[in-house]
């Protein structure tokens, strides 16, 4: 049976009766044949060969057997039954069970492709449970299948069942959300100094008055509103109110409009913090191939080891091609499972562990990114205290696979890489990954994922060239095979078709991965191959196509990756080329930050004709990222602001009240679909770690067949096509691309501090000189101590650009690795007075003008640049 069956859902119809036009409509003919089993016998009704099952006492009863792995293993169902799009039906039953489990409920195709119409979660324990669910069917069905899976339990039990119906004429289900308070607020809070700003849904004509309440009761501020109008993203009248001046620290803070109260919040400095660590531990709770440790995530998170090749796991080690595709076999173990399935996809995983490294690599470029929060021993990653900052850890784990999924040498498309890896059928929900039973199949390479690895590898090599040469070596080898190969082949494209067991993934424009694989080899090495790559593509200096108002970065989208690279990663191109790479960032950010001004909810995302996409949330968090890498640029406190705004939106100042991640504010999601943080289908299992994201408002996902967005979503307004149910896969999946984003804005969010400016704090400045000559150049730099306590010793970081390597130095102990560079003092000049300076330099193998580094730092803090 398909899996896919058992993750899409809509609503039931079965053939209504003629009505006089004056008669009121009553309940269609019973659909269900012997319902109540009164005649003693079972037919027509079937269950799997594994189970056993009799009439008694008026009821059908099933033997489930212990052991079963997944819900669909044992069914018990009747076939052959009509439903009819657009008619609205009740389906109801009675059951009990000798040991409790939940019922996966489904009207479904009988044959593949298991087009399912229904799906629900439902309890049964051990008394009698009266199940009743209505709903419109989305889709003709002249044979449903109509069935109880009630396998996957570790213990036997006995499933009695009674009293089946389905009928038509049912009354449609109108769903209505709960939105709570009409005042909406960052449920977390707001940093002291940023933008405070909320929303309050209301009729009135007029500004309201507006109250800020301390925890105590009191007030701390107040003032009017400002009336909006209609809000097209959620079709309600709103008003907004600021209350930006008040900046005094503090807990269970509330805001009063009108009589209706918010959800409190905090005003703090570290508001950010954990979310930074629970956004990352992210992917650790994802991994593939290693078991989860509780002392790491808490014993509810902790696993075994996922397909390893313990039984009843096929394993990833020895991995075979879909027929037809391939006739060798790949360890492609390790890498993150991608979306709450047991799939790995490189699409996916390539633009995830891009952002991840990026997150690292900032605390390199940025004037005011730390880099103490991402360090050895900070996160929880079992490698920590390896003298490598973690974050680079949990990247390396990708990488890794990444590396695997790539074409032998000798054979068919040498150095191509394979589009993705998973199970033969879509996995069940819920499974967890040491139990999934499945075949793991490699599928066919493409262009993309080969450019992806082409990408993420090359900045691999940068990075981890301090810390592993070997590693940086072969990422950088597997980088330009990559590249090479993606030149012979630039147009084998993913099949959209292929979405048995699996997402398809398919893109039919490489155009953008081309010039972020070019960006990113060519900042790593400098070479003139890589930069013609880059400065002839039609993508290069081209905001309106790189980001665009309805955001420019996503899996299929990935130029903007390789944008922000160029523009923030010290490299060999020209003064006026820079300049115009980051006015191309600019502009977007511009673009965002004027959306996050305009609306009503304040986040920087605005599609044509609201069309929030699928996984809307994470487009806005990739256009945060836009917008926190031109403040990170220009030190513009808009940018800055537009990006708070944007955390606002995520964590509940939104048209569903909502906090989109999981641990996070009063009303947070919790059920978000995922195959084995599955609480919602069973007690068992675990609710989503806390810093998961949602996806979010999705105007496609009831076209896409999401169960779950079918029966409740009709009609919704853009902003509100949301529901925190495990069913809801359009709008309520997590996936390591959406929290990739999430984690490096909450690295920026809680490097901002209390908000608002932070420059003047740095206690150094470096004055940093080049002066090139016929096959090089010759550097001085200055390092003066502008604040009021000594430095003693002193080291200095910064980044160079392209392949330049050092030569003569002196006035100081000077180590490369790579690109990075770090200056120690000598015995003389160990220690940096307060008001002092220190002045060293050296030559380099470069030859030419080329831009100076983007920050330095001073033992792990930012200098000004003089």
């Amino acid at each position: 049976m398909s899996a896919a069956a058992l993750l899409c859902a809509g609503a039931l119809a079965v053939p209504g009766t003629a009505l006089a036009d004056d008669a009121e409509p009553g309940p269609g003919p019973e659909q269900i044949t012997n319902g109540d089993f009164a005649t003693g016998t079972s037919a027509p009704w079937w269950w799997t060969p594994n189970a056993s099952a009799a009439v008694s006492d008026g009821r059908l009863c099933v033997e489930v057997p212990a052991g079963t792995a997944n819900a669909w293993d044992v069914i018990v169902g009747q076939n052959d039954v009509p439903i009819i799009a657009g008619e609205s039906y009740e389906l109801s039953y009675t059951a009990r069970s000798t040991v409790p489990l939940t019922v996966q409920t489904r009207v479904q195709e009988a044959v593949e492709p298991y087009t399912t119409v229904l799906a629900t979660a439902d309890p049964v324990g051990a008394e009698d449970t009266r199940v009743t669910r209505t709903f419109t069917a989305s889709v003709d069905q002249p044979a449903a299948s109509v069935q109880l899976q009630i396998g996957g339990g570790e213990r036997a039990t006995t499933f009695c069942l009674d009293d089946v119906s389905l009928r038509g004429g049912a009354e449609p289900p109108v769903y209505v959300p709960d939105t709570g308070s009409p005042v909406r607020v960052n449920q977390v809070g707001y940093l002291p100094h940023g933008p405070k700003s909320g929303t309050v849904v209301t009729d009135a004509e007029a500004p309201l008055t507006w109250t800020v309440r301390a925890e105590d009761g009191s007030t701390a501020a107040t003032g009017t509103t400002v009336p909006r109008g209609e809000d097209p993203s959620s079709r309600r009248r709103v008003h907004t109110f600021d209350f930006g001046d008040l900046t005094t620290a503090g807990d269970g803070y509330t805001v009063e409009v009108d009589g209706e109260v918010s959800e409190p919040f905090s005003i703090r400095g570290d508001l950010y913090d954990s979310l930074r660590s629970d956004a990352l531990a992210y992917f650790y709770h994802n991994r593939s191939g290693i078991e989860i440790d509780a002392d790491l995530v808490g014993e509810q998170y902790a696993r075994p080891a996922g397909h390893i090749g313990v039984a009843p796991n096929k394993g990833d080690t020895d991995v075979p091609c879909r027929p037809g595709v391939c006739d060798y076999r790949l360890d492609v173990s390790g890498g993150w499972y991608d979306a709450g399935d047991h799939g790995k996809y490189v699409v996916n995983g390539g633009i995830s562990v891009a952002q991840l490294m990026a997150t690292y690599e900032r605390t390199l470029t940025a004037p005011d990114a730390e880099s103490a929060e991402l360090g050895d021993g900070a996160l929880r990653v079992p490698e920590r205290d390896n003298g490598v900052p973690d974050i680079l850890d949990e990247a390396r784990w990708e990488m890794d696979f990444l590396i695997r999924m790539q074409v032998p040498a000798g054979e068919p498309l040498a150095g191509m890489v394979h589009h993705k890896m998973h199970d033969a059928e879509w996995t069940g929900l819920p499974m967890k990954p040491h139990l999934d039973p499945q075949q793991r199949e490699l599928h066919p390479p493409s262009t993309a994922a080969t450019l992806n690895l082409a990408a993420t590898a090359a900045q691999c090599a940068r990075l981890y060239a301090p810390f592993d040469a070997d590693f940086a070596d072969r990422c950088l080898r597997a980088a330009e095979t990559a590249w090479d190969a993606a030149q012979r082949h630039p147009d084998v494209l993913a099949d959209p078709n292929d979405g048995i067991g699996g997402g398809a993934y398919n893109d039919d424009d490489v155009s953008d991965e081309f010039y972020w694989a070019a960006a990113e080899l060519f900042t790593t090495t400098g070479k003139d191959t890589y930069r013609q790559a880059v400065l002839s593509s039609g993508l290069h200096g081209d905001a309106d196509a790189v980001f665009p108002a309805g955001g420019g970065i996503s899996w299929g989208s990935t130029a903007g990756l390789g944008v922000l690279t160029l523009a923030t990663v010290p490299n060999a191109l020209t003064a006026n080329q820079l300049a115009g790479v980051r006015a191309v960032v600019t502009e977007g950010a511009d673009r965002y930050a004027a959306q996050s001004r305009e609306q009503a909810y304040g986040l920087p995302y605005a599609p044509r004709g609201e069309d929030y996409v699928w996984g809307s949330n994470s487009q806005v968090l990739n256009n945060m990222v836009v917008l926190a890498t031109a403040h990170d640029l220009t030190g513009d406190a808009a940018y800055q602001d537009a990006v708070l705004r944007g955390a606002d939106y995520l964590l509940g100042r939104n048209p569903l009240n909502q906090s989109y991640v999981t641990g996070y504010g009063e009303r947070d999601s919790h059920n978000q679909h995922h195959r084995f943080w599955a609480h919602q289908n069973d007690p068992s299992l675990p609710n989503p770690a806390p810093g998961s994201l949602a996806g979010g408002p999705n105007l496609t996902a009831i076209a896409s067949g999401d169960p779950v967005a079918a029966e409740k979503l009709g009609g919704c307004a853009p902003a509100m096509c949301y529901v925190d149910d495990i069913g809801s896969w359009a709008t309520n999946e997590i996936t390591i691309n959406w929290n990739a984003p999430l984690a490096f804005i909450a690295s920026y969010l809680d490097d901002a501090g209390e908000g608002g400016q932070t420059a003047a704090a740095r206690t150094c400045q470096v004055t940093y000189s080049s002066h090139p000559w016929n096959s090089g150049s010759t550097v001085t730099v200055r390092v003066e101590n502008t604040g009021s306590d000594p430095v003693s010793p002193w080291a200095l970081t910064w980044l160079l650009p392209g392949e330049q390597r050092l030569s003569h130095t002196w006035s100081a102990e000077f180590d490369q690795h790579g690109r990075t560079v770090s200056a120690r003092p000598l015995s003389w000049n160990r220690t940096l007075a307060p008001g002092a300076a220190v002045d060293f330099g050296f030559n380099t193998s470069a030859a030419g003008s080329s831009p100076e580094p983007g920050a330095f730092k001073l033992n792990g803090r930012a200098c000004s640049a003089g």
